[in-house]
């Protein structure tokens, strides 16, 4: 049975009810996304506070929510291949490694800048 699909502001409110779960769900239920947020409540407004310029400040701003948006991604992956099967698979483990490996190289993002950006504000 085909779905009628929704358009024009019924779409947009029900996305937005969708996204609103998606997040509600991972800031209860995932521990990593709720250190995250956590972090970038902090962060978010220090970039706001540096004397820096508004690119580097858009660019420190950006890769925390990188950091985020991996995360979430990288959960819907992991809750996919559990959908699928628990059974262990070769596959499936590729996918949860590759997904964590995206995180991490995210994180090193947002370390990257950061020091970059705010190692010289110390001097």
């Amino acid at each position: 049975m085909k779905m009628k699909k929704r358009s024009g502001i019924s779409r947009i409110i029900y996305a937005g009810l969708y996204s609103y779960r998606g997040l509600r769900h991972n800031f209860i239920y995932e521990a990593a996304i709720r250190q995250e947020i956590i972090a970038a409540t902090i962060m978010i407004p220090l970039a706001c506070w540096l004397d820096v310029t508004t690119s580097e400040r858009l660019f420190l701003i950006c890769s925390i929510l990188l950091v985020i948006i991996i995360e979430l991604l990288n959960t819907a992956i992991e809750a996919a291949i559990d959908r699928i099967s628990l059974d262990y698979h070769e596959l499936s483990g590729l996918a949860k490694d590759t997904g964590s490996a995206a995180v991490f190289v995210s994180l090193l993002l947002c370390s990257i800048a950061w020091l970059m950006i705010g190692i010289p504000l110390l001097k």
